[in-house]
């Protein structure tokens, strides 16, 4: 049954359009997205699809298919942050959001059905929250711009959810294009769509979902974010970004607390290996991008302490398979890998990875190809 039949099945009439917003896989430049810095994401072809009706009583009503959770009946007006918990707060937050900038919301019907695994670092929670910020823009003529949208949805995951995320989740969903990756400054937002076609180059990004699901607003993604804060205000920048990568040796001589210290070393040293890779890729050479990936995944293993286990054993074990590089991506603590490899290598790289799994004794992970995909659409 499609999302519009399911729709009509729960609230008793046809919606009034379907929409949809992808999940991301971010090919590099981890943390650095909530320091001013630069980040490079792609969107994925699994989305969170969205049928929505306005209405004019100030409810709101959501309903989701991939739980077992009846419809959620709320009152937009009674709407408060950190007040609810479960899936239902992202759409809500998104209602919040738009009503506290002073858009005209007045409720709506809204049924989800999502493809994008949860818990893997893929945002799921951002789709989530964009193909609701969409299809209320679009319904109530808000006239938003994607950006502005993505805006909203970090809004509604920073403020009402709470989860100190930065904005690229967001705008991956909301802004990526087909055949693309896209470079994010996040310091003013403005884009770069970059040609990232593997086909051609005879090449595969994929996905380890490592089935290790992590909670970002468990505190270790909020530790994290306080500690950069730190080093800023120690190093008397307003963000890490303002640390140049030429410079990083004098400031790191200039912070006393080691975890601190290594905080600030991964989110300046990222920033260069964003700029790295948009070098590379306009090169050409798709293939050195490969070490940087892994270079990368060291960095958060060993100065920012966000992977894990499993985490680390996709990547050894995708390497020494003959991958051409590997990282965690995403939040950590779980979630999912990338490895950059050959096409014809990559059904023996991703059986590497599965076998080394079950000899560890790790619950099997999925491995898919990262197909560099469009953003937030309306389908319906």
């Amino acid at each position: 049954m499609s999302v519009a039949e399911d729709f009509h099945r729960l609230y008793g009439a046809a919606p009034e359009g379907v929409w949809q917003a992808p999940g991301r896989v971010n090919l590099i430049g981890e943390y650095t997205d909530f320091n001013d810095g630069f980040v490079m994401p792609l969107a994925l072809p699994h989305t969170a699809v969205a049928a929505v009706s306005r209405r004019t009583d100030g409810r709101l009503r959501v309903h989701s298919a991939d739980t077992d959770q009846g419809v959620v009946q709320l009152d937009v007006d009674a709407l408060e942050p950190l007040g609810h918990a479960g899936w239902a707060a992202y759409p809500a937050g998104v209602v919040w959001a738009l009503r506290e900038a002073g858009h005209p919301v007045t409720g709506a019907d809204i049924h989800l059905a999502s493809t994008v695994p949860t818990g893997a670092g893929l945002s799921s929670s951002a789709a989530l929250e964009v193909v609701t910020a969409l299809a209320l823009n679009d319904l109530y003529g808000l006239g938003l711009a994607a950006r502005e949208l993505a805006v909203l949805g970090q809004r509604a995951e920073n403020a009402f959810v709470g989860v100190p995320c930065g904005v690229m989740d967001q705008m991956a969903s909301a802004c990526c294009t087909e055949g693309h990756a896209l470079y994010l400054d996040t310091r003013d937002l403005s884009t770069r769509q970059v040609p990232f076609d593997l086909d051609a180059r005879g090449l595969r990004l994929l996905v380890v979902d490592t089935r290790v699901k992590h909670a970002l607003g468990d505190g270790a993604y909020a530790e994290r974010r306080a500690g950069c804060e730190a080093g800023a205000r120690a190093l008397g920048v307003r963000t890490l970004r303002e640390v140049e990568f030429a410079h990083l040796s004098d400031a790191l001589r200039r912070l006393g607390d080691e975890t601190v210290r290594s905080y600030v070393r991964h989110v300046v040293s990222d920033n260069r290996r964003v700029e790295r890779t948009i070098a590379l890729l306009d090169a050409g050479d798709v293939r050195a991008v490969g070490p940087v990936l892994t270079e990368g995944h060291a960095s958060l293993r060993d100065d920012l302490r966000v992977s894990c286990p499993e985490l680390d054993l996709a990547v050894s074990s995708a390497i020494a398979a003959g991958a051409l590089g590997a990282r965690m991506t995403g939040g950590g603590f779980g979630g999912s890998a990338i490895v950059l490899v050959e096409a014809v290598d990559a059904d023996t790289v991703a059986k590497a990875v599965v076998e080394a799994f079950a000899a560890a004794g790790h619950t099997a992970p999925r491995v898919f190809p990262a197909v560099p995909s469009a953003g937030a659409r309306r389908v319906g």
